[in-house]
């Protein structure tokens, strides 16, 4: 599994949309910085996808993001690879027993899989909305990983990137 954080908030996602020939289209943008995050981590073999929604991020929410994915996978072993955020790699960071941490080289993220995630949501669920509410903006993100949780196939478009597939199939 692939592992991330992605941040969310009421700060606006301005981005181009269509509007008809003549009318220039207006997007509000809140300026107020509240944000929530998003932990996930994405199999993109197979879709499976596993997330918790948590006030922010810090050894301690990393910690349990970890034992919830090793708990809802109790009887796999799990590979997490992931970048290496200073909350990944602390000393405090409690490893499940059935799961082993691999970190991508710094400054890479073109190689996790699941930075794609957030692009899908910011595209889908952020994309020139103004939320009223932390509350409204947490909704929208968790709409955000339940239509992808519930369609592993979107996922797997998502994440699996040819070299991941190729490797996959060439250990079958």
């Amino acid at each position: 599994m692939f592992q991330d954080e992605g941040r969310f908030g009421l700060l606006g996602d301005p981005r181009r949309c269509w509007a008809p020939k003549g009318i220039r289209p207006v997007v509000r943008k809140r300026q107020l910085r509240q944000y929530t995050y998003a932990f996930s981590a994405v199999c993109p073999h197979d879709g499976v996808i596993e997330s918790l929604v948590l006030p922010w991020v810090d050894t301690e929410t990393m910690s349990m993001f970890l034992k919830t994915v090793a708990r809802r996978h109790r009887n796999e072993f799990i590979v997490m690879v992931m970048d290496q955020a200073g909350w990944h790699i602390a000393q405090a960071l409690k490893v499940p027993n059935n799961m082993q941490i691999l970190f991508l080289p710094p400054y890479s993220p073109e190689l996790n899989p699941a930075e794609h995630l957030w692009d899908d949501i910011r595209e889908k669920e952020f994309a020139n909305r103004a939320f009223s509410s932390m509350n409204a903006a947490e909704e929208a993100l968790v709409r955000g990983l339940r239509r992808l949780e519930q369609n592993p196939v979107t996922t797997q478009s998502l994440t699996g990137f040819e070299w991941i597939t190729s490797i996959s199939l060439n250990a079958n």
